[in-house]
């Protein structure tokens, strides 16, 4: 008994047009032809084809069944290969599943960079834009700084920092550069990568000064540049 492309690759759960690319890239023989010019599969096509569908199942690249089947140490280094990039990808798909479970707890997390999960209620939202820019520039170990930073309680300075009108007089602006420079000091001190030469580097960024120009006021942005001079950093 023979088969017809078709009914072979129904029997095999896949299509016309499969069948005959295995056929152009050389994984699955061409059949004999019948006296009426079709071609004939037998058994042994069948299993060849399933066999070559096992493995695209598992996730072994077309480009790789044919290396496998030369030795067996071929086809180890392939199936320890993928198994080393399925165990990746279970991983990260578990680190999502608990961010997804965080999000869906406090949705407000969905606006910060992965593993903000403190107190970041009390974060403003151009704090938490501004946290979205510098996971872009900055490596993961400064980004973990961040983090601690974040979750530590916040000074009252810093609150009357986000609510500052950018209308703000010079005094209010000096005053609150000097209350916020103590706190600012403390952190520096508690982490000195916050001012090493790769972080200012990251921190001077077209990207982050963009940032921090389209979401601070003018006034804000003038304390900064004081608190800035008053912690002898300025540019």
């Amino acid at each position: 008994m023979a088969w017809s492309t078709r009914e072979l690759a129904d029997l095999a759960g896949t299509t016309l047009k499969t069948v005959r690319y295995y056929h152009r890239i050389g994984l699955l023989d061409e059949p004999e032809r019948g006296a009426n010019g079709y071609k004939r599969y037998r058994v042994t096509h069948l299993i060849r084809l399933l066999r070559i569908r096992r493995l695209v199942d598992l996730g072994v690249p077309l480009s790789d069944i044919e290396a496998m089947e030369e030795s067996d140490g071929n086809a180890e280094r392939t199936l320890r290969a993928l198994d080393a990039e399925l165990k990746a990808s279970i991983e990260r798909q578990e680190r999502m599943r608990e961010e997804l479970a965080l999000i869906l707890d406090r949705r407000s997390l969905v606006d910060l960079p992965p593993g903000f999960d403190g107190n970041v209620a009390e974060l403003s939202e151009v704090e938490r834009s501004m946290l979205m820019v510098f996971s872009r520039v900055l490596d993961a170990e400064t980004m973990d700084v961040m983090r601690e930073l974040h979750a530590a309680p916040r000074p009252p300075a810093q609150a009357e920092f986000d609510s500052l009108s950018a209308d703000a007089d010079e005094a209010t602006r000096q005053r609150l550069a000097e209350e916020l420079a103590p706190v600012a000091r403390d952190q520096i001190e508690a982490q000195p990568s916050l001012t090493d030469v790769r972080t200012r580097v990251a921190m001077t960024e077209p990207t982050v000064l963009r940032g921090l120009v389209e979401l601070y006021n003018p006034a804000q942005l003038d304390v900064l540049r004081r608190l800035n001079v008053l912690l002898g950093i300025a540019p």
